[in-house]
């Protein structure tokens, strides 16, 4: 099976659970906006998580719902970021923005929806039969989707805009440490979670493998398409912002890039080659066009 095949089907895995889940919620303007936003996407979070339980013997039956939670909160994120009072941008995934395709104040409920969501789903006993398993998740997601995690990421990134100086290098890794890199880490983790084994050596992974995400996109909003990419490109550029291609240069962003995922399918080594799908996990997110 090739990455790309196993991506799409844990992607879709995962968004036939949501699609399930949301059926008996009606059909008010939130629920629609709810199941436009969790459409489509690339399905990372959610392979990470699938693939992490894959390698600690944890049935899909289990760890989907984990999935879905974490694409449900990721899914959340980005309806919020593309808030006029965020990053104010109308293009998702080539399709309108939640909140350009209904208003506001829908889009902010629909977020809103979707982050709770999350929880109820890690909260079924489907999800893992040990109640304290399902705890230890539910705290761990909380902790990386706020204001420890990816909305203090969020914060940060919208100081750096009136900031009296470009950040440091150190400072933006930090950032996107918290707003990309936080939940890349639960996702990886959760396998290990879900199992009650010891996540260290997936965190290892998932550190170098969030970075490396980040920079990747750093590049595509300089080299990318707009088309291909589905939103809008070169934004930090007009913004000013530092960045890693601007403190780093093109090449130099390339180079870090490809070192850390040296790094993540390093970290992998333990698990030999059962992790082929984690190691090209890896791979693709600075081979990715989107």
């Amino acid at each position: 099976m090739t990455f790309q095949t196993a991506l799409a089907e844990a992607a879709g895995r995962v968004q036939a659970c949501l699609a399930t889940e949301l059926q008996g919620y009606g059909n008010e303007p939130v629920i629609a906006a709810m199941r436009y936003a969790v459409t489509g996407g690339k399905g990372l979070r959610g392979l990470l998580v699938m693939e992490s339980a894959r390698l600690h013997d944890v049935p899909e039956s289990q760890s989907v719902w984990a999935a879905a939670a974490v694409e449900a909160v990721h899914a959340y994120s980005l309806v919020h970021d593309d808030l006029p009072a965020m990053d104010d941008d109308d293009l998702r995934r080539g399709q309108p923005t939640v909140h350009v395709r209904w208003d506001e104040a829908t889009a902010i409920l629909a977020g809103d929806a979707l982050q709770t969501l999350a929880f109820d789903l890690l909260a079924r006993e489907g999800c893992a039969p040990d109640p304290a398993r399902r705890v230890a998740l539910i705290a761990t997601l909380a902790e990386a989707a706020g204001a420890r995690g990816m909305v203090l990421g969020q914060a940060q990134d919208i100081a750096a805009e009136t900031a009296a100086a470009p950040l440091t290098l150190a400072q933006i890794t930090e950032l996107q440490a918290n707003k990309t890199g936080a939940l890349i880490r639960w996702s990886a983790e959760a396998g290990a979670r879900l199992a009650g084994a010891d996540p260290a050596p997936l965190s290892a992974y998932a550190t170098a493998l969030g970075l490396a995400f980040q920079i990747a996109d750093d590049i595509l909003d300089v080299e990318g398409d707009a088309e291909t990419a589905g939103k809008r490109l070169r934004k930090d550029e007009d913004a000013g912002k530092a960045t890693f291609v601007s403190l780093l240069g093109l090449d130099g962003a390339k180079a870090r890039a490809a070192a850390l995922v040296e790094e993540a399918e390093e970290a992998l080594s333990p698990f030999g080659a059962t992790a082929g799908t984690l190691r090209a996990a890896a791979r693709f997110v600075i081979a990715r066009e989107k």
